[in-house]
C-alpha cells in the first residue's frame, strides 16, 4: 500500500475509532469491521461487484443497508456507506488493520509471539504475558507458536523486539564461544 493510501486507511480508522468510542463499544465496532472485511476479502463475487466501476456508488450503498441495515449500529453502517460514496471499499482490510492497531495504542496494549518447541504448559503462556505487562507497563496479549527448531525455552516477539531464550539460541552463543565465530 502507498504511503498516501496508508495515509487515508489510518485517517478513516481514526475517524471510525472516535465515532466507536463515543458509541460506547469500540471492541464491538472492530470486531464487526473486521468480519466485513473478512468477507470482502473471502467472498470473489462480493469483492468483484464492490470493486466495478459499472455499479454506482448508490447502489453500493443499497447492498450495504440491505445487508448490514439491522445488523451492525446505524452510525457504523454511514460510516460503511461514506466509504462506499467516497470509493474506499476496496481499503476496507488495511483500515480494519489500522483501526485494530490505533485500538490497541488506545488501550494500552501490545500482542506478543511466543514461540514454543512443544505446546507450553497450562500457566506458561499466562505468566509470561503477566511478567511482560509488568515490565511493559502495558496489557500483553500473548499468540502461541510452536516451533520444533528453537529445541527448548521460548522466543518473544513484540513488534520489532526479540527477546530469544531458546535452547537452540543458547546453543549458537555456546558454539561461537568455542569456535570464535560470532553468534
Amino acid at each position: 500500500m502507498s504511503t498516501q493510501s496508508s495515509t487515508v486507511g489510518r485517517n478513516y480508522a481514526e475517524a471510525l475509532l472516535t465515532l466507536a468510542t463515543k458509541a460506547g463499544d469500540p471492541a464491538g465496532w472492530g470486531a464487526l469491521v473486521r468480519q466485513i472485511a473478512d468477507a470482502i476479502d473471502g467472498d470473489v463475487q462480493l469483492r468483484r461487484f464492490l470493486e466495478s466501476p459499472k455499479v454506482t456508488a448508490g447502489e453500493k450503498v443499497s447492498v450495504f443497508t440491505k445487508a448490514l441495515g439491522d445488523r451492525v449500529p446505524a452510525m457504523l453502517l454511514r460510516w460503511l456507506n461514506a466509504l462506499v460514496r467516497n470509493r474506499r471499499q476496496d481499503m476496507l482490510p488495511a483500515i480494519a488493520d489500522e483501526y485494530d492497531t490505533l485500538l490497541d495504542a488506545s488501550e494500552n496494549r501490545v500482542h506478543a509471539r511466543l514461540t514454543f518447541a512443544s505446546e507450553p504448559g497450562a500457566t506458561d503462556t499466562t505468566d509470561i504475558a503477566a511478567r511482560l505487562s509488568t515490565v511493559l507497563g502495558k496489557t500483553v496479549v500473548p499468540h502461541v507458536v510452536i516451533d520444533p527448531a528453537v529445541i527448548g525455552g521460548v522466543v518473544v516477539r513484540i513488534g520489532d523486539t526479540i527477546m530469544d531464550g531458546s535452547v537452540r539460541r543458547r546453543l549458537q552463543v555456546m558454539r561461537s564461544r568455542l569456535t570464535g565465530a560470532p553468534a
